[in-house]
This record gives structure tokens, C-alpha cells and sequence, in this order.
């Protein structure tokens, strides 16, 4: 779902979330579409004529109409039944203003901080580790420091938003998030976070964000696609002279030694003590020395070119690092939260010896104030009447994510109060630091440096909360890890085990990068970090760790052993699947047994959902199913067409072509679901990733597993973007940032990313943060007329001038065969979308683009790809689908088979340039976010139906369908008509297609119905009791 759409809810009020007829609302004068309405208006939509014709109900047109005041119109109406006219034109329903851009209504919302009354003595306090990226080791995890009345956050990798929703944590709470680092690895998850925050209520929310001086390079990026502004209320601290510079010198960064004091209320003073790498000195030699020692002696001890290599190439760039320019985001953060002290119980007894009446001065010594005695000449003083204090606690949040760090980390002056053998420090003024949360990795925090600084804390409590190897077989996402499960079981064709794994070396755990985990205990006693471990702070009388809310590990053996006493038929069901591979069912005739007919035709899927019933009237039954243009019968037969194997497949290997399906959701990650993104594996081709919505690279990681992920990111061929909304490209930035790390010692190339034009605003924005090493292609210059003109300009050697750069984009015919009447309201030579084509002013550079273009000649042509072209649709400016064709290939005969094509819609409407594009297509990837019943909602919001998503296939004459993008409000389950679906399939995320089984791929979907025949029915009867508790 667009970003547009996520940001529609901040205003959009929890009562208008069914679908009402339109008509309802534009019947109404102008003035009652008020600023910020959760309606958009729609310009057009495709038209339900009923027997009374035009007027209300489903049967009228859908534009904006304004109530006449006279007996004539105006000169505006006169424009509005014109173009009213010209919308009759209109093949498909979709809405104009939103694809144009121009549904943004009414001023933005200045989303209001939240503001409560604090009280430091009755407050329930704790700390609680949020284990982000645990099991993935791709993020940060995250830290809540929670009060009664306050919340504060601690980072915001990706996958916080989707941890929170498993795990039942309300962000709306949240008053403060703080960044250790201003990167991928901790603020991935920052934008959709936002997002997010600003559609809960009626108003929004938001919330303050802190971070270094870097934070507004962070911010600077996410405006290309966070559209309002007051969203963000950003404050970064520790700013340099010089920070412009992107380098900084050492005189410079010492010269803030006190700690930065952010917040300092009634019951928390958080401050923060900058620490920044330092590339060449003394102790980073030595520190050099020792790894490269261990690491020198682990290879001799393991004499394998397996596990010698990797070690190998760690020492090496050891010993050719050298001192490198600072970047923002390689200054890190140590965060000190200081509770006040509790002062002592007053006492009334010793108040009235000393002269005192009860009344306004007891309250002014227990707020610390000294006061005259009433009936002795003397003062008194708190310390007369109050007992002993109770000392407040005191938390540190240690990340030093680099060997680099540890020196300025060793000599930070505003720790030394902290220190129990501290020199400088008299022992009363000593500060009891209670818990210290090591967010740094293994790899520095078990060094001999950083253990004896951690003894300096003397009875402080240490959590170790960076990355180890031994947290990959803990889940931390445990529904989706259960659905997994529960699919590999039924299918492992599809749905294969997850390859999260470590590698264990005689009691040592080596991580990916080199760097050891040794399993023998460490200088300083610690703990290692579980998911949703608490430290608590208050009540003083529950100081210490609680385990309480970690969750007990998922094991498959026990979700399969669910599965059985929960579906006995579930055995039988498997073998069913597996015969299904092995060819030993007629085709035609796999369905279920005759007693297992019921499961199939469940509850939750109605023909009157789907179908027209009787009572919508001839006319608007015969438009739902001559839709597309389609005559009579013509769909159907091409649905029994579709079911002949393509020549593409005959003989196919399996190590040509495999789609996985990383997120299947839209608008934001949920417990089942994340947001899109789709892994293109060409085995030894490469691979290349299609959107890469948050979260991917942890997908890509439970996929493949930590070792196998990293292999994909480097084998990446291209990324592309298929347009700039959040929920598909926010995840980008993190596997770029991976991507160049993994390469940084290896010669290579920028990888290729294609995608809007507003997508290289971020990028470029962005890489002043983290190294991206990109090269950027216009999806605009990547259309098929476009590659075509530019073919030509480049023979001929004529320049793009803004005059001929119009005819790229327009041409004398139309673009799109088949296509002229959407041609005539949306990409017309004089509409709104056509100027976000060509800009007057801004002429194609052939310099640019044709250098660019040969070089994604040259990797099509690596990943054995015949053509790669972006397809114009109806969604949002700059929104594309693309097309995929395999390069002809040889059979053993030595005859030549065409190669297969694969479609992806992206996020759109139904609409002819994709039907047409789609044509013969070996399978189609489709956008299907609403369920048949809510056209209208999809209309408005520029989506497709799952009815409409198959018509687009069907009537291309695509061989295989393939649903995905589902609305969250289908968390497991989509509802659909299953008289349609015989060359459809549903996805789930992680699901992989190898494109040999396509032939078999319709005929699972009934049996993954019977999967989830139980939780669909109990998902209905809880949003029943959802409504009528809401009533």
C-alpha cells in the first residue's frame, strides 16, 4: 500500500474503515470534503450502470461535482461535465488525483508531542532488551527504557515496527527514541516507524528523535519520500566546526569532553558522550597485532581452505588498513540514564521536636527545602527529618561498533565518575553504576581492552547485547517462524527450511567477518542478552534482572507436533503435496478426498464477494464479467488455455530460474507478513532483487542463513525500485550499506539500481551517511519506446534536446497499443502525468544515460537476460512495473527454446500497458491488496482486487499468476474466489518458485487452504468481538 495511503491516516478516524458507496459522500456540496478528509477524491472510476441508469447508488459516475446556485452553470461546471465526457472514455477505473499526485487535500497536520505529569517516588521503572536483529545479526538490536508515564527507545533498526506488533509493545507510548550510530543498522526502521506513528488516531502522533550531528543527513534523505515534515521532530547534538567537511581532525574531536546533557525531568537525566574512531595511534596497532595473532593461529590449528580463507583475508586487510577520512556515521554514542535518588520516609516525630506543625513545611522538607521551626528560633533542615535516601540507578548503553572506538571509549573524562579505582574521583562523589548494555559486537567487547574497562565498573551488572552466533537458531519473529513451519511441513517444494545456521569451531563460533567467539569465560562476568530480558530500576526493592517475559524457544519439532493433533489429516495432505512433484496424481484430479470437500469451500470465501448476485441487477452483472474487454466466455478459455506448458519450460533446468517472495504485505510489516520485496535467484548468474521494502535483508537472512545471505548481497546483478513509496524501497539503503562492506577489500563494480527519480534523491542524500557505491538508471529511461529512441538517438548522434526529448517520451503513435483511451486522461500529451515525463528544461543527457544503458546491456547479458523493460502503471507519479526475458536458450537436440518471461505489476490499477506488456508472460507477479468486495476502496487508492489481478493475467494469456501484496487486514489468509484460480496461486512470504515446478503451482493453493482452515475462522469470530466491542 502507497505512503500516500499510510499517510491518508493521519486523519482518517477508525469508524470509516469499511467501504461506503462514493456516491454517498460526492453528492454532497464541496465544503464537505474538509482538509485532511480520509476520502480522496476520485476522478474517475470504471463504470456499475443500473437499470435506473445514472443518480445514486453503485450506478453513478464518480467525479467531482459542485451544486449549481442558478438556473446556469458556471464556466467551472461547464469544464466538469466536460471532462466528465472524456472520463466516459475510460476502459479501467482508477483514481486520477492520486496517480497525478495531486490528492494531498487540506494543510498537514502538525502532529503534537505527547506531555504527562511525571512523578519520580510511585513509578514502576525497567530496561528492557527489544532483540532486533538477533537472529538475523542484520540490525541493531533495541533497548526500551520504560516508566510509567515516559517510554524512550534505543535505537530503531529494521524490524522494530514488526517486532513490537509480535511482541505486543505499544509505540504509540513512545515519547523519545535515541540513535547510538546515525546508519542502516540502527535507523533502518526509523522511517516506517514515522510513518506509522503518524496514522494511529484521528491527529497522529509523534515523537522526538536524538542522535550526533549526523541526524540531519538522516533526515535530509528521508524528505524525499516522508512528505510532512512535522513528523519529525529531530534534535542532534555534539555538532562540529567543520561537520560540512565530512572529515575531522583529532585536536577537534576532543574537544567536547563533557557528557551532553538531552533530557533532565523528574524521573530520568539521560546524557550522551560522543566516541569517534581513531585510525592510526598506538594502541590501534597493538589491538591490529593481537587479532591478527588470533586469527593466524586459528588458521594454522584448522588447516582447510574453507575455514583458512575467510581468516586469511581478515588478516590481511588488518594489516593494510589504513587511517581514512571520518564519516558521519562513524561517530557512536554511550547514552548514561540516571534515575534520582528516592529520598528517605519523613518522619513526623522527629518534625515535632523540633518546633514543627504539620502542614505546608512537612511538604516543603520533603521536597528538600530547609524551613523555620514554628516554635524554636532554629532552622530545619531535610536531613533532620528525612531517613536515609535511596540512591538512584544508574544504566549505560555502551556501542562501540569498531576496534577504532576503543581508545576514545578508554580516555572519555565524563566516565571517569562512573569508575570505582578512578584517580581523579574522591570516593564519596563516586557514581554506582548499576546495569551497562554492550551493544557492540563480539568481536570488540571480548577483546582484553575493552574486558578490563568493563571491571572498572566494579558490581555493575554487564548485558551483552551485540551480535553472537548463538542467537541464529532463536527465532524472534516467532508467528511467522510458526507459519514457516507449518508451510515446510505441508510443501517443502515451496516453502524450504530456513537457513539460519552457525558455524562451530571446536567450541568457537567464527562470525562472518573474521572475528572469533570464544566460548571460554571472560575477564569480567557477564550476561548474554535474551530477547525481552528486563533489568528492573523501580521499585528500588526489585533492583536486578528479570527473565520473566523471554519468550521459551520455538522448536519445529513442537509446531509440527501442533500441527498434527491440530489437522490429523495433515499427514495424508503432505503425501498428497509430494506426489504432486513426483507426477504420480492424474493430471486434473489431485483434489482432496471426498470427506476432505468441506475443507476446501470454507466460510470466509463467498461467491457473493467475489461474483455478481442477483440483486445487483443484469446490467451491472454483465459488466463485472465482460470486464477488460473480454467477450463472453473468453476469460474462462483463456484460463483453460493458460493451463498448456509453455515451450519456455520444456526441459527446463531447476538451476535456471527461482522467485522468492521476501515480503507479501503492504503499507507496514505485520506479524505474518512483511512489506515487498521479490529475489530473483539465477543460481550462477547472480541474482537481482525486485523493491526492497524494510526488513529484506533479514528476510534474505532466514532464507539463506547469515553466510548464504551475504553470498546473495554480493552476487546482486541490479536492484530495482518500482516506485518511491516506503513500504517498497526503505529496506535499500541497509542492503547497499551490507553490500559495500562485504566488498570493500574486492574489486568491483557500483551496483546498478533503476528505479524513480525520486529514489536517487534519497540515495544521493543518504550515501553522505554510509558508503552505498551505486550507479542510479531512471526507470523512465528504461521503458520500452524509451530504450528504443534512445537506440536511435545513439545511431544517429543526435543530442536529446528538450524538444526531442519530448518525442522519446510521446512520439508521433501512441506508446501503448491498445491503450488509447487510458492514454487520453493519464499519460495524454497535455495531462498531469506526461510533465512528470518531460520536464521542459531538463533534457535527457545521452551522455549520461547511454553509458549508464550499456552497462545494463552488459549485466543483462551476465545474468543470461535478453531484455529488461519498465512498464508506465496507474498508481502514483513514477510508478513502473517491469518485465524480465531469459535469453534464448540451446536444448540438448541443439534446438533453440525461447526463454521464460516473468512480469511484476508493482503497485497499480488494472491497466492495458500492463496487459499488454504481460502478454505470453511465463508468469506474472501481481498486486492483489483488496479483496473482491472493496473495489471502491481499491479504486481510491490506486490498488487492484484479486478478481482484477487474475483478469489481468488471464487476458494477457499469462501461463502462471501469482497474487501477492495483500492488505494487512489478511494477515495469513486472502479471501478470494477459487473458481478462478487454476493458474493462480497465492503468496506467502519466503515462499520459492522454482520456475520448473510452475506447472504444478495452482494445484497446491487447496491444500494450503486446508492449512489455515482453523485459524481463518478464528480470525473472523476475533474481529467480530473487535467490532462489537467498538460499537
Amino acid at each position: 500500500m502507497s505512503q500516500i495511503s499510510s499517510l491518508r491516516f493521519l486523519s482518517s478516524n477508525p469508524l470509516f474503515k469499511s467501504s461506503f458507496p462514493s456516491t454517498i459522500f460526492l453528492d454532497k456540496p464541496r465544503s464537505f470534503f474538509k482538509p485532511c478528509s480520509p476520502f480522496t477524491v476520485l476522478a474517475c472510476r470504471k463504470p456499475h450502470r443500473s437499470r435506473s441508469g445514472g443518480g445514486g447508488g453503485r450506478g453513478g459516475w464518480i467525479f467531482p461535482q459542485r451544486r449549481s446556485s442558478g438556473g446556469s452553470g458556471t464556466l467551472r461546471e461547464e469544464k466538469i461535465r466536460e471532462k466528465a465526457v472524456e472520463m466516459e472514455k475510460e476502459e479501467f477505473g482508477f483514481n486520477k488525483r492520486r496517480a497525478e499526485g495531486r490528492d494531498k487535500s487540506g494543510k498537514p497536520k502538525t502532529l503534537q508531542l505527547k506531555m504527562r505529569k511525571l512523578n519520580p517516588v510511585s513509578t514502576i521503572c525497567y530496561v528492557q532488551i527489544l532483540g532486533t536483529g538477533m537472529d538475523t545479526q542484520d540490525t541493531s538490536p533495541s533497548v526500551l527504557l520504560f516508566f510509567d508515564k515516559q517510554r524512550f527507545i534505543f535505537n530503531a533498526g529494521e524490524g522494530l515496527q514488526r517486532f513490537c506488533t509480535e511482541h505486543k509493545i505499544k509505540l504509540s507510548k513512545i515519547d523519545h527514541m535515541f540513535l547510538t550510530r546515525v546508519c542502516s543498522e540502527t535507523a533502518g526502521g526509523l522511517p516506517g516507524l514515522l510513518l506509522s506513528l503518524a496514522g494511529m488516531g484521528e491527529e497522529g502522533m509523534s515523537v522526538n528523535i536524538w542522535g550526533p550531528s549526523d541526524l540531519k543527513y538522516l533526515v535530509d534523505a528521508m524528505k524525499s519520500f516522508i512528505p510532512n515534515a512535522a513528523m519529525v521532530h529531530t534534535h542532534s547534538f555534539g555538532a562540529m566546526e567543520n561537520s560540512d567537511h565530512m572529515t575531522f581532525s583529532t585536536s577537534e574531536a576532543r574537544k567536547h569532553t563533557d557528557p551532553i546533557v538531552l533530557i533532565d525531568d523528574e524521573v530520568v537525566r539521560i546524557s550522551a558522550i560522543l566516541l569517534r574512531p581513531r585510525n592510526s595511534g598506538k594502541s590501534t596497532d597493538a589491538m591490529n597485532e593481537s587479532n591478527l595473532s588470533l586469527l593466524t593461529s586459528l588458521a594454522r590449528e584448522h588447516n582447510t581452505d574453507q575455514i583458512r580463507d575467510p581468516l586469511v583475508q581478515c588478516s590481511e586487510s588488518i594489516l593494510i588498513k589504513k587511517e581514512s577520512p571520518l564519516k558521519p556515521g562513524d561517530i557512536a554514542v554511550l547514552y548514561a540514564c540516571e534515575l534520582p535518588e528516592i529520598k528517605g520516609k519523613f518522619d513526623p516525630d522527629k518534625a515535632a521536636s523540633l518546633g514543627l506543625k504539620p502542614g505546608p513545611k512537612y511538604r516543603e522538607l520533603q521536597l528538600g527545602n530547609s524551613v523555620m521551626s514554628d516554635r524554636l528560633n532554629i532552622m530545619v533542615h531535610p536531613s533532620d527529618v528525612l531517613g536515609p535516601s535511596s540512591p538512584g540507578p544508574i544504566i549505560l548503553l555502551v556501542d562501540c561498533p569498531s576496534a577504532f572506538h576503543i581508545p576514545d571509549l578508554l580516555s572519555a573524562e565524563s566516565l571517569n565518575c562512573y569508575y570505582v579505582d578512578s584517580v581523579d574521583q574522591q570516593r564519596e562523589c563516586t557514581k554506582t553504576v548499576n546495569c551497562i548494555i554492550h551493544l557492540g559486537p563480539a568481536s570488540v567487547t571480548k577483546r582484553l581492552e575493552y574486558q578490563k574497562w568493563m571491571k572498572r565498573f566494579a558490581h555493575a551488572q554487564h548485558i551483552m547485547a551485540g551480535h553472537e552466533m548463538k542467537n541464529v537458531e532463536i527465532p524472534i519473529l516467532r508467528s511467522s517462524a510458526r507459519i514457516s513451519s507449518r508451510l515446510n511441513y505441508l510443501c517443502p517444494q515451496l516453502f524450504p527450511t530456513p537457513g539460519l545456521q552457525s558455524l562451530h569451531i571446536n567450541g568457537q563460533s567464527l562470525k562472518l567477518d573474521g572475528s572469533c567467539e570464544a566460548s571460554s569465560p571472560s575477564i569480567c562476568e557477564n550476561i548474554s542478552a535474551e530477547n525481552l530480558l528486563k533489568f528492573h530500576l523501580r521499585p528500588y526493592a526489585q533492583l536486578g534482572l528479570d527473565r520473566s517475559a523471554i519468550p521459551r524457544s520455538l522448536k519445529t519439532t513442537e509446531v509440527v507436533n501442533e500441527l498434527l493433533s491440530e489437522i490429523p489429516e495433515i499427514v495424508d495432505i503432505s503425501t498428497h503435496v509430494s506426489q504432486l512433484w513426483h507426477g504420480s496424481l492424474e493430471e486434473n484430479h489431485v483434489a482432496l478426498p471426498k470427506d476432505h470437500i468441506d475443507m476446501v469451500e470454507e466460510p470466509w470465501i463467498r461467491e457473493s464477494a467475489c461474483v455478481p448476485s442477483e440483486n445487483m441487477g443484469e446490467q451491472m452483472a454483465a459488466a463485472s464479467r465482460n470486464d477488460f474487454s473480454c467477450p463472453k466466455g473468453s476469460w474462462e478459455n483463456k484460463v483453460e488455455h493458460s493451463s498448456e506448458v509453455p515451450a519456455c519450460l520444456n526441459n527446463i533446468s531447476r538451476e535456471d530460474m527461482e522467485i522468492i517472495l521476501l515480503g507479501t504485505g503492504s503499507s507496514q510489516p505485520s506479524k505474518y507478513r512483511n512489506v515487498s520485496s521479490i529475489f530473483i535467484n539465477l543460481f550462477s548468474k547472480g541474482s537481482l532483487l525486485l523493491d526492497c521494502g524494510e526488513g529484506t535483508l533479514a528476510q534474505l537472512k532466514r532464507r539463506f542463513g547469515v553466510r548464504g545471505a551475504d553470498d546473495a548481497v554480493k552476487r546482486l546483478k541490479f536492484i530495482w525500485i518500482s516506485h518511491i513509496h516506503a513500504d517498497h524501497h526503505a529496506g535499500i539503503a541497509r542492503v547497499l550499506s551490507l553490500r559495500c562492506q562485504l566488498l570493500k577489500d574486492v574489486p568491483h563494480e557500483p551496483l546498478l539500481v533503476i528505479g524513480p527519480r525520486p529514489l536517487k534523491q534519497f540515495l544521493n542524500a543518504y550515501s553522505r551517511l554510509e558508503d552505498l557505491d551505486v550507479q542510479f538508471l531512471d526507470c523512465r529511461h528504461t521503458t520500452e519506446e524509451s530504450l528504443e529512441s534512445l537506440n536511435l538517438v545513439h545511431n544517429s548522434g543526435k543530442d536529446c534536446s528538450p524538444e526531442y526529448a519530448d518525442k522519446d517520451y510521446v512520439g508521433e503513435k501512441n506508446e501503448f497499443p491498445r491503450s488509447q483511451k487510458l492514454e487520453s486522461t493519464l499519460f495524454s500529451q497535455s495531462g498531469k502525468m506526461q510533465s512528470f515525463w518531460k520536464r521542459h528544461g531538463s533534457p535527457v543527457d545521452t551522455t549520461t544515460v547511454l553509458p549508464q544503458l550499456m552497462n545494463l546491456k552488459h549485466v543483462l547479458k551476465e545474468a543470461g537476460l535478453e531484455t529488461l523493460y519498465s512498464v508506465p502503471v496507474v498508481h502514483c507519479p513514477h510508478a513502473f512495473g517491469i518485465v524480465l526475458k531469459a535469453a534464448v536458450r540451446l536444448n540438448n537436440m541443439g534446438k533453440s527454446i525461447p526463454g521464460w518471461k516473468f512480469v511484476y505489476s508493482g503497485d497499480t490499477r488494472p491497466c492495458q500497458a500492463l496487459i499488454d506488456a504481460s502478454h505470453d508472460a511465463t508468469v506474472l507477479v501481481h498486486e492483489a491488496t483488496f479483496e473482491d468486495n472493496l473495489e471502491d476502496e481499491a479504486i481510491a487508492k490506486n490498488h487492484s482486487t484479486t478478481k482484477e489481478a487474475i483478469k489481468v493475467g488471464t487476458t494477457a494469456g499469462a501461463y502462471r499468476v501469482i497474487l501477492t501484496h495483500f492488505s494487512q487486514r489478511y494477515p495469513k489468509f486472502p479471501v478470494f474466489d477459487e473458481r478462478h484460480m487454476r493458474n493462480t496461486c497465492i503468496a506467502f512470504d519466503l515462499m520459492s518458485v522454482n520456475v520448473a515446478d510452475l506447472p504444478v503451482l495452482p494445484k497446491v493453493l487447496p491444500y494450503l487452504k486446508v492449512l489455515f482452515r482453523n485459524e481463518m475462522i478464528l480470525d473472523e469470530q476475533d474481529d467480530a468481538v473487535d467490532l462489537a466491542s467498538q460499537q
